[in-house]
């Protein structure tokens, strides 16, 4: 199973504490993570930043380089790339709530948080 990562997933061990990948192990066992180029890029962005973000993008893009297979798409901006991906795999992972909103209307089931460090799955 395939699950697409948005860039708040990944900065999320720094920002909530949460432990993206193992609580995607607990929650799916074995899957294959997924990142867009544009997330990639918005992390490395935000990460010559300074300050807490800039370390949660630092961190976040280590953690995507290290643990996802980096995929190419048509769109331009990170989020539209995310819902392009979505479309193709079974999950994404999100706690961003406009975009989990257009991933559900676009019928793609959304992995987020449910209170501080827990994931749950929400079903179009």
């Amino acid at each position: 199973m395939r699950v697409v990562l948005d860039t708040n997933a990944l900065m999320a061990p720094v920002e909530v504490g949460v432990r993206t990948f193992e609580e995607l192990d607990r929650l799916l066992g074995e899957y294959e993570p997924l990142v867009p180029e544009a997330v990639l890029e918005e992390l490395d962005r935000l990460a010559g930043g300074a300050g807490e973000a800039a370390t949660a993008a630092s961190v976040g893009a280590d953690l995507a380089r290290r643990e996802c297979e980096t995929v190419t798409h048509e769109s331009a901006y990170a989020d539209d790339a995310v819902i392009e991906i979505g479309r193709t795999v079974e999950y994404a992972v999100t706690s961003d709530m406009p975009l989990r909103k257009r991933l559900l209307e676009a019928n793609v089931p959304v992995i987020c948080l449910r209170g501080r460090t827990k994931f749950e799955i929400t079903e179009p």
